[in-house]
């Protein structure tokens, strides 16, 4: 079990191989365990999952604004849930980093224009175009994550296009 807690831990924490600074102090002064951490994660997930659902109904209901807000809150709580691995100032670094960049400023803006256009503008059908912009940003931000698999979508959606073509 302790294996592959360290093996777990190695994989969402990086190698520690960037200089360290005041900043980075912040991700280490939390005091839970691994265990703590992957649980805080997985609820932090859980609730920002059920906040889009929840979200996702209100649309049904043709109440905009609480599903800008609600959708979008979920996504920002299933994203902040990542800080508990990695730590905050870590994970806002891996965030702009040059493989991630484009992602995290499509769903920092998606996120953004989907409250404002909801919420503010009361424009329904904007709100809902940059919910699914901010979705599909959030799902290719997550799959910069894992090794190989932004190219295998690609792959798969190169196929599936030139099938149909």
């Amino acid at each position: 079990k302790q294996w592959y807690q360290r093996r777990v831990r190695a994989a969402f924490r990086g190698t520690g191989d960037d200089d360290e600074s005041l900043l980075d102090g912040v991700d280490n002064y939390c005091n839970l365990s691994w265990e703590n951490r992957l649980y805080a994660f997985g609820a932090c997930f859980v609730i920002g999952i059920f906040l889009s659902i929840f979200g996702t109904i209100e649309l049904w209901f043709m109440n905009y604004t609480a599903f800008a807000l609600l959708y979008s809150l979920g996504t920002i709580t299933a994203l902040a849930g990542t800080c508990f691995l990695r730590g905050p100032v870590s994970q806002i670094k891996k965030m702009f980093d040059k493989d991630r960049l484009v992602a995290s400023i499509v769903l920092i803006a998606s996120i953004v224009l989907t409250i404002l256009s909801g919420a503010v503008f009361k424009i329904a059908i904007l709100a809902i175009l940059c919910c699914i912009i901010q979705f599909c940003a959030f799902a290719w931000y997550t799959l910069s994550y894992i090794p190989y698999a932004r190219n295998a979508v690609r792959s798969c959606a190169s196929g599936c296009f030139n099938s149909c073509v």
